[in-house]
């Protein structure tokens, strides 16, 4: 078995399925339901694949999308946050 990669931007451990609910999917980038249906929408996170009646998104596919997500640097830093 391949050795767990450490995730430095986060304290959470990795999910330990692949495929991942709406709900779960949502919660793993940190938004809510609706905010991740309208992300999926405008296609800022990726489109659920089919398994049978089931939709199902993978982890994999969301670590791409939300790498791709604008920001990670100081130039848009709000101190809010």
């Amino acid at each position: 078995m391949p050795a767990a990669s450490t995730h430095a931007r986060s304290a959470l451990p990795p999910p330990t399925r692949r495929g991942l609910s709406r709900e779960e999917a949502a919660g793993y980038i940190g938004v809510g339901t609706s905010k991740f249906d309208a992300m999926v929408s405008d296609g800022r996170m990726p489109k659920a694949k089919k398994i049978d009646g089931r939709r199902v998104w993978d982890v994999r596919a969301l670590d791409q999308f939300f790498d791709a997500l604008p920001g990670g640097d100081e130039s848009d830093h709000n101190a809010w946050d």
